[in-house]
């Protein structure tokens, strides 16, 4: 009999033990680490695509309305067609206002006092150069090249060098500019520069475009000659007033967002420019470019990198392979390129029916609904693979009610008129409550729960990764806290709504679905 008592008292004690080692391994929320070095703030991830007259109402005055609009979001990425500026090869202007059009001084003055970050993408090819091609080759996507250049040498891509050099002399932070460099013929002797105003410029929006034929997509090495002219004039032999950095060497230069999201791409630049700037003291390659860009829809008509079965629309970020792919650039960067900053500078939701990258209703939510969990659920995707910055596309629809086109991008905005769609609520929103918090790691995937910090507090951001209308309970150790506040999105609304519970013994029982929530410990 006493054989069995020490039989017994063993197991319980190998149980009891079990258990305590259990209780050991467990951890605190003081104790989780920061997954990497970048302080990756939440409102970074909340930028917006649009156009210089989503600032202007009809007469071309500066609108406060749409304005306010546009103070919802972080960043703006300017789409600015290059013939706006330069209209004639080599006469520049940038304010059109005394003859009642915009000035693109007052679009970025208003944005820089309102610490909105401009990125100023210079697209679209100019007539003049156009012109070069013979007629019936001539479209508005062509390559930035005259006619029959040789498409891999950088002084080829000098005409969009120079205006790199003339947006950076007025935009940036160089006073110290040679006057006789700037070449805006109505400011005459004495020029504006140095405005301060931007501090990134984008080289052409998807160079890699193969939907527009040979003479508009560019291969890597072409881009990279591209690039190289545009930084600063192919390391300052294309001579002066040529490349952004020939005029501020501060000024951050973006490559264009490509369309097809493979770093393959990015090695192909990195291997030209080992070829030809070489490398600098460090032994790192003398890149032309400062951030890594790309582009991603979350949606299922781009067969020839997805994984994943068709549905004709738009899919939830977590459902592809999105994380997988941004891990594949920002690994990258990190592991070869000194980990300098990736963005994405498109990427969105479209709320047509007809739409390839359509939300749809889930559950009892509208797709206005969906569109907005899905946005903010991407943008939590992005910060948490590391990405620095995002910009949505776009601000306003392209097409008017009633014009559906049967494209992708006819209905993808995120304010309509003067309110802000359920998606910018949810920015808005998100901001006000933790736009400084910085990502900081996730501990749990099913359902996600991020953890952002700022300072000594913490936010505990759940959601379920799924577009079935899941739900999951989940228990959330909040260490010694008394009481928990659980703030909830609100469409329509300025500022989420926050309840206050007691959370026995720290730990707090919480159901989790497909729009994120917030939680943070209440301080003592």
């Amino acid at each position: 009999m006493r054989k069995t008592y020490i039989l017994i008292g063993s197991v319980l004690l190998i149980f009891l033990s079990s258990l305590a080692g259990c209780t050991q391994d467990k951890k605190s929320p003081g104790e989780i680490k920061p997954l990497r070095n970048k302080q990756v703030k939440i409102k970074d991830m909340f930028g917006i695509n649009g156009f210089e007259w989503d600032f202007y109402e009809n007469h071309n005055n500066f609108d406060s309305a749409k304005y306010n609009l546009i103070r919802n979001f972080s960043g703006f990425r300017h789409f600015l067609d290059w013939e706006r500026i330069e209209p004639q090869k080599g006469v520049y202007r940038f304010n059109h206002k005394p003859e009642g059009g915009w000035s693109y001084d007052e679009i970025y003055e208003h944005c820089y006092r309102d610490s909105i970050t401009v990125l100023v993408d210079l697209q679209v090819t100019p007539s003049w150069l156009v012109s070069t091609y013979p007629e019936n080759q001539r479209q508005r996507d062509l390559s930035p090249v005259p006619y029959g250049a040789k498409r891999d040498s950088p002084k080829s891509y000098i005409d969009i060098a120079r205006a790199g050099f003339q947006l950076a002399a007025r935009y940036g932070r160089n006073k110290n500019i040679d006057h006789k460099l700037i070449l805006v013929p109505k400011e005459g002797s004495a020029p504006v520069v140095g405005l301060g105003y931007v501090k990134y410029l984008e080289s052409s929006n998807e160079p890699d475009k193969w939907w527009r034929g040979k003479d508009a997509q560019q291969s890597p090495e072409e881009f990279a000659a591209q690039l190289s002219a545009f930084y600063d004039g192919h390391k300052g032999t294309l001579g002066p007033g040529i490349g952004v950095k020939t005029a501020d060497p501060t000024m951050m230069v973006v490559m264009g967002g490509i369309a097809k999201p493979n770093v393959e791409f990015v090695k192909g630049m990195v291997e030209w420019c080992r070829k030809h700037r070489g490398l600098k003291k460090d032994g790192q390659v003398d890149l032309c470019f400062d951030v890594v860009n790309y582009h991603m829809y979350s949606n299922d008509y781009t067969g020839w990198f997805a994984k994943f079965r068709s549905k004709g629309r738009g899919v939830a970020p977590e459902t592809n392979d999105m994380t997988e792919i941004a891990n594949s650039f920002t690994n990258y960067t990190a592991a070869e390129l000194g980990d300098i900053p990736v963005w994405s500078t498109e990427t969105g939701y479209d709320l047509s029916s007809r739409s390839a990258q359509r939300a749809v209703a889930v559950g009892s939510k509208s797709k206005e609904i969906t569109q907005a969990d899905w946005i903010l659920r991407l943008a939590l995707l992005y910060a948490r693979v590391g990405l620095e910055k995002v910009f949505f596309y776009q601000l306003y629809d392209n097409n008017e009610p009633g014009q559906d086109d049967g494209g992708p991008f006819g209905f993808s905005g995120l304010v309509d008129k003067n309110k802000r769609r359920p998606a910018a609520d949810y920015i808005h929103q998100v901001t006000k409550l933790m736009g400084d918090y910085y990502y900081l790691n996730t501990i749990n995937k099913d359902p996600i729960v991020d953890v952002y910090q700022y300072g000594k507090k913490r936010m505990y951001v759940l959601v379920v990764p799924d577009e079935s209308d899941r739900k999951e309970k989940y228990t959330l150790d909040l260490g010694a806290a008394k009481k928990a506040l659980i703030y909830t999105l609100q469409p329509g609304k300025d500022a989420m709504s926050v309840k206050e519970v007691t959370v026995p013994g720290g730990v707090l029982e919480i159901e989790v679905t497909e729009t994120p929530i917030f939680v943070e410990a209440k301080p003592q």
